[in-house]
């Protein structure tokens, strides 16, 4: 693993431990040449090459970092510890791999996230729906959250 301060190839495994409900290893890695700096490593199971189908109908490989940083983006200052959002993004890739599919659409992939959102956080959820569904004045925000109310009772 090269390390991401100096590029040096000879690093080392201090320690090492499975997370996000064992579908994952998390290693500490100590760089033997930096003056000892350390960094996390996160090792997780690859099913097979997945590709995207965007909704202009070009393909491009699957992304992982890309659902996380929209996640993230829509969990920004909520009260939720990044444990629970790493757990969150890798069932959501689970669900994407456990499909069986090699090209799957990004429609697919959003529900899945709106989903999980609905239930993680309130908050997240719209944000996220903000931008999955182009929201582009106030009045799509009231619209959305009136069938949020309607989905309730």
């Amino acid at each position: 693993m090269l390390c991401p301060f100096c590029r040096e190839k000879d690093t080392s495994v201090v320690d090492s431990r499975p997370c996000e409900e064992g579908s994952a290893v998390r290693r500490r890695r100590l760089c033997t040449c930096h003056g000892g700096m350390r960094f996390t490593t996160f090792e997780r199971i690859q099913f097979q090459e997945l590709t995207v189908i965007k909704t202009n109908g070009k393909r491009e490989p699957f992304d992982r970092e890309k659902i996380s940083k929209s996640v993230r983006i829509a969990t920004r200052k909520r009260p939720i510890d990044s444990e629970t959002i790493e757990n969150f993004i890798s069932k959501i890739v689970m669900k994407v791999e456990g499909l069986g599919e090699s090209e799957v659409p990004t429609p697919k992939i959003g529900k899945f996230v709106m989903e999980g959102l609905s239930y993680l956080d309130k908050v997240a959820y719209v944000r996220f729906a903000s931008v999955y569904k182009n929201f582009k004045e106030a009045k799509d925000f009231e619209q959305f959250l009136g069938d949020l109310d309607e989905n309730k009772s």
